[in-house]
């Protein structure tokens, strides 16, 4: 099992950067040709949801991207220290600006990776959340000599 790991600052222009890895390191790892766009996407969206997270939140830790090569699947897990209140808990120590708008823009994020990824994990907590996404990879060829 290979993992690269990327961090970077909560700015949206760093967001290209880490789907440009991403999609490398996929294509590297074996994961088919006509599933890179997706992986590009839902990468995107993952980490443009955690960027704005920690900036909503004022949270100064990086954005933290795992890229796994696994036997026969490739994962990327995309991580945020945001705190995430449980579903329904928007009363007191909200954050600034509309809570219901920015969980209905949450809800949307997630739900364009999940239109994207066919294995899609989210977990939340008060430490912060992750979006593990997973796709299978193509044995290579060998090539008779």
């Amino acid at each position: 099992m290979a993992t690269v790991e990327l961090r970077f600052s909560a700015l949206p222009e760093h967001v290209r950067t880490a789907r440009l890895v991403a999609a490398a390191v996929a294509r590297r790892a074996g994961v088919d040709e006509a599933v890179l766009d997706e992986v590009r996407l839902a990468v995107g969206e993952a980490c443009s949801r955690a960027v704005g997270l920690h900036q909503t939140g004022g949270i100064a830790a990086p954005v933290q991207v795992l890229l796994i090569e696994e036997e026969k699947q490739f994962s990327i897990e995309v991580g945020d220290e945001a705190p995430h209140t449980v579903s329904g808990d928007r009363g007191s120590g909200a954050e600034p600006g509309d809570p219901d708008a920015e969980a209905e823009e949450d809800e949307m994020g997630l739900a364009v990776i999940s239109g994207l990824v066919d294995d899609v994990e989210v977990s939340v907590g008060e430490q912060g959340g992750s979006i593990r996404m997973t796709w299978p990879t193509i044995p290579p060829t060998v090539v008779p000599a």
